[in-house]
């Protein structure tokens, strides 16, 4: 790949991402369509993020926002798709006749694979696991998905935990706070897992009374999370999120440069560095 004074940035932004694999997968699709682009991975903080994006979209370069800054990203766009409108949270953005605009690509790439786990099985409820724009994304997925799903939230955070309900009762989603009882689809959208040492969100225990079909764990990591390897064990349908990650990559691929991702291509890229 040769960098030039007209290749164009293509940038994800979070805290952390030394692990994130969007540099690997863009940059191998980039290659195979003979794009004058690269993509690479920062690191922002806090107050650093809006400066940053404002930055990068007046240079022309388009961006993912990863955790925690999704809610962050959606709050300085000028153009937010009607799913950024719903969820509060963005994680690609782009410059447009409008000004700075953005989408959220997370939850059809949710629904997509949450939908491919369950198979025919409807999800009646569902438990989603944190309280961030990951969590929000994935409940609106369920809702797209199963009208009539019943979302619960769990939360080390009893204030977030409310936020997060009154966020869906005007976002169209029926949650509830959880009560412990038996569900058809677990989604992980909190960051444990990143690293060998975090304990999982659910223990054997919780997992095995709540009884899934079917678990998606949005974290990856190669040979993959402890949450999912434990899920398997129990004879759940459980993945984790590189089909997330590429489902939702090239929706912001198509965005960046308005033109079919290869998905075969992004595929191998993410499976070499994890593993199939």
């Amino acid at each position: 790949m040769r960098i030039r004074g007209s290749t164009r940035l293509l940038v994800v932004v979070g805290d952390p991402i030394a692990h994130s694999l969007s540099p690997r997968m863009h940059n191998a699709a980039i290659a195979a369509l003979g794009l004058d682009a690269v993509y690479v991975a920062l690191r922002a903080r806090g107050a650093a993020v809006e400066p940053l994006v404002r930055g990068l979209i007046a240079a022309g370069a388009g961006l993912n926002v990863t955790v925690p800054h999704k809610r962050r990203a959606a709050a300085l766009l000028d153009v937010a798709s009607e799913t950024v409108q719903r969820t509060g949270a963005c994680n690609t953005v782009w410059a447009h006749l409008g000004g700075i605009t953005g989408d959220n690509t997370d939850g059809a790439a949710v629904r997509a694979v949450a939908t491919r786990l369950l198979g025919a099985r409807p999800a009646r409820r569902a438990l989603v696991l944190g309280t961030g724009g990951s969590a929000r994304a994935a409940a609106v997925a369920v809702a797209e998905a199963w009208p009539e799903a019943v979302v619960e939230v769990l939360s080390r955070d009893a204030a977030r935990a409310g936020d997060f309900l009154t966020w869906a009762g005007g976002a169209g989603v029926r949650a509830e706070p959880t009560d412990g009882a038996p569900v058809d689809l677990v989604v992980n959208a909190t960051p444990l897992g990143l690293t060998p040492e975090d304990v999982p969100p659910l223990d054997r225990e919780r997992l095995r009374h709540r009884a899934p079909a079917a678990l998606l764990d949005l974290v990856y990591v190669r040979g993959r999370t402890r949450l999912v390897r434990m899920a398997r064990d129990a004879g759940i349908a459980a993945e984790d999120g590189r089909e997330v990650l590429l489902e939702q990559g090239a929706a912001s691929f198509r965005h960046f440069f308005d033109v079919q991702p290869p998905l075969a291509v992004m595929r191998a890229a993410v499976e070499e560095a994890l593993g199939v």
